[in-house]
Parts: structure tokens; sequence; C-alpha cells
């Protein structure tokens, strides 16, 4: 924490944050090559209505919920609790409706160019906390070690129930623009017979990059965000048109995690959660490095409820697949958290081109999420 906050005091003096004009540029997503996004800058200045923080429901228990304590008699069958006995902290039950199940199973169809796979899999809930409108960032440390170490525990049983199932994604959506239709704060897991396609294509573009490289990307992006620093000036008239210093990316940082603005974010405040050492198997992390990990987010969490206040958001934990043809990209995979918070709602030109348009600097949106005292 102390060479973090070091960092902070390095950056304040060099003022390397300063914006002249605005940004308008198509940054390449370094990961996946194919994927780009639109860093507009002068659109955050369009005329639009002043949106208010949505609104959180606080409350320590709803006696309508069927999430909180007292009403286990109203969801799903129960799965687990923690713990399994008396009064319980995290609950995992059956999804009520489920976009995956196990209920049934029929062979692929195939119709001409048509093709169609069983919907065949697994939909779960997991119930973060027995406090209903408890936020992440408001969660003891201990709490969400327990919550992560929760996490890999069920990953590795729905692996070991079915070989038909291919991955694993924990994912939470928080508030209705995220997709959230319960207040309650819960998480969600999902197995699927397919290897979902962005997990695919993180996979496969940095096994590329290890090929000719001989180095993870999440490693060189990692060091770069680290220990890179570099001016680029215009030959003609040695004009500044690019500064690029040590920490303009970090966010957040413990011992054993970091916390990156990524360079070609997608969303105004996306924020990635990776270790700091190679690890590309979410399941193989040990109790300890937990711990750090659930610091880093509760930080970091508690960095962007300052900066937006009322945040809705997604995150989704990518890690290595377990089917066997990808077992050989250890070296060039690494895990991580991704922090999507949903600020914007997609436009016709985003969902037209795919090029998604981030409005805010990621320079600017780092700053700021930097500058939060904790």
């Amino acid at each position: 924490m102390r060479l973090f906050s070091i960092l902070q005091e390095i950056l304040k003096e060099m003022d390397v944050s300063k914006e002249d004009s605005p940004v308008r540029e198509i940054r390449i997503n370094p990961i996946i090559p194919t994927e780009s996004v639109l860093v507009a800058t002068a659109r955050s200045m369009r005329p639009r209505k002043a949106e208010e923080p949505a609104p959180r429901d606080t409350r320590k228990h709803v006696d309508t919920c069927p999430f909180c304590t007292g009403n286990e008699d109203k969801t799903p069958p129960e799965i687990k609790r923690y713990p399994d006995q008396g009064d319980w902290d995290l609950r995992i039950v059956e999804n009520l409706y489920p976009v995956l199940g196990n209920d049934r199973s029929q062979p692929g169809l195939l119709f001409g160019l048509q093709q169609a796979i069983d919907g065949y899999g697994r939909h779960e809930v997991i119930i973060d906390h027995f406090q209903h409108g408890i936020a992440v960032h408001e969660m003891s440390h201990d709490h969400l070690a327990k919550l992560f170490g929760v996490y890999q525990h069920r990953m590795k049983e729905l692996y070991q129930l079915d070989e038909r199932l291919k991955y694993v994604l924990i994912f939470k959506n928080f508030g209705p623009a995220a997709g959230a239709s319960m207040a309650h704060t819960h998480s969600q897991i999902i197995a699927t017979p397919v290897v979902p396609q962005n997990v695919y294509d993180e996979v496969h573009y940095s096994h590329e990059y290890y090929k000719r490289n001989h180095q993870c990307i999440f490693c060189s992006l990692i060091n770069e965000a680290l220990t890179f620093e570099a001016t680029i000036y215009d030959r003609t008239s040695g004009q500044i048109l690019r500064q690029i210093n040590v920490g303009q990316y970090v966010v957040e940082r413990g011992e054993k995690f970091i916390a990156i603005k990524p360079f070609a974010s997608r969303y105004e405040w996306e924020v990635h959660i990776l270790p700091l050492q190679h690890a590309s198997n979410y399941l193989d992390t040990s109790p300890e490095d937990l711990d750090d990990l659930a610091k880093v987010m509760q930080r970091t969490m508690a960095r962007l409820d300052a900066v937006i206040g009322g945040a809705q958001y997604n995150f989704f934990l990518h890690t290595l697949p377990q089917s066997g043809e990808f077992q050989s990209h250890g070296h060039s995979y690494h895990w991580h958290l991704e922090i999507c918070p949903r600020t914007s709602i997609p436009t016709g030109f985003e969902l037209g081109s795919g090029l998604f348009v981030n409005t805010i600097s990621p320079e600017k949106a780092a700053e700021q999420l930097r500058a939060v005292q904790l």
C-alpha cells in the first residue's frame, strides 16, 4: 500500500493527466486485436439530461425478499450454505429462471446452415451476504475473501460433476441497468457445454502473442503499467503528441494483485484486477492470495463508488478453460476479474459497428479513481 501512495504523489507532482484538447482516437485492444474502442471525449460535452445517481436499496433486511434470512423456504432448492450449520453468511441456490439446465438433454441439431446445440448446463445463484442491501465495498475483506473462496469451490465441484461442462463463468449484475432483477446482493454461476467466444478469443490471441514474443501479454501489460514511460513528439513541430507515464493506468494494488484501467476501455470506468505474478487458473489460487484479492477488490469498488456514486455494474471472472485442448495455454493466459460499470446505454452506432464508444479518457478516469482518499 505504501508503494501505491508514493506512486500517487509522484503522478500528482508530474501533472501528467492534463489534457489540453479532446481525445478522439480508435484504440486497439492489445489482448484481442480484433476488438477496438473509439475514445471520443468531446462526446461527453454533448447536451443531455442530467442523471442522478441510481438509488440503492440499503436496507439490511426486507421481509418480502426471498434472499433475506428467515425466508429460506422462498428460494429454489438450496445447494450449499456457508457455514453449513446455524446462521449463514452465504448461500447457493438454483436459479428460478435458468438460461441453461440439466433437466433434459438432446443431441445437437443441424438443418442446412442452421445449427443448434442443446442448452445443457447449470445456472445457480450465490447470495453474497445475509444483509439485503450491502454493497461490495461495504463488505469486510474477510467476507469478500470467503466469497471468492466459495466461487472457487463451486467452480471445482461443477467441473467434477459433469465432463460435458466446458466452462464455468462467475459474474455479478448490480442494478437494473446491469441486468439485475433482485436488489439483494447476489452473484451467479453459469456452467456451459461450450467455451464462451470472448474467453476463447482471449485464450487464442494471448497464445498467439506468446508464440511470437515468448511471454504472457497480460504480464507484459502489468510490466508496462509499472515500469514504462514515453513521450511522443511531432517530428515537424516538436510538440508533445502523447505522454505515457509510469503508473498512469494503475488504479489500486496490493501485495499480490493490481487493478488497472485498460488502455482500450470499453466502458468509461472499466477496471481489471489481475494477479501480479503469472497465474492462468483461478482454481489454483491460494487462500492467502484470495485474501489480498478481496482487499484490492474492496478498495477498487470503494474508489468507483466515490467517483460515480450509485454505480450499476457487471463484473465477471475469466480463467483458463479446463478442457484438455487449452491446458497447453497455461504459460500464455492470465486469469483476471473485469469490472464494467454501466454509466451509458449502447447506441445504434455501437450496436451496428461493434465499436465501443468511450467518452472519458481512460487516463483521466484512472487519475480520478486514484485520487480518492480511502
